[in-house]
């Protein structure tokens, strides 16, 4: 796996996480917690969603607007995905 396609995932996970933290602020973890949450799932989305959906990866070392955004795309919904499941899960913890 490319160096720099992981950097891409990670970051827009990242990105992701505190979006969605941003717009439900129910279930923020803050920024630190946002951004950890989603870089983690950013990791972990862009390298099962990308295949999965069939989205295009770089390969031979090189890449192009398309696999860039592929790579964003999972990395993004990756780490707004997990952000999610873990805000959903520390808050119905904290009712108890």
């Amino acid at each position: 796996m490319d160096p720099v396609t992981i950097i891409i995932q990670l970051l827009s996970g990242a990105l992701g996480g505190n979006v969605v933290g941003a717009l439900v602020k129910r279930i923020s973890l803050g920024l630190l917690g946002n951004s950890l949450a989603g870089i983690l799932g950013g990791g972990i989305g862009g390298q099962i969603l990308g295949p999965l959906l069939g989205l295009p990866a770089a390969t031979g070392g090189g890449l192009n607007l398309e696999a860039i955004l592929a790579q964003v795309a999972g990395g993004g919904a990756g780490g707004g995905l997990l952000m999610v499941v873990i805000g959903v899960i520390k808050s119905m913890l904290a009712k108890r």
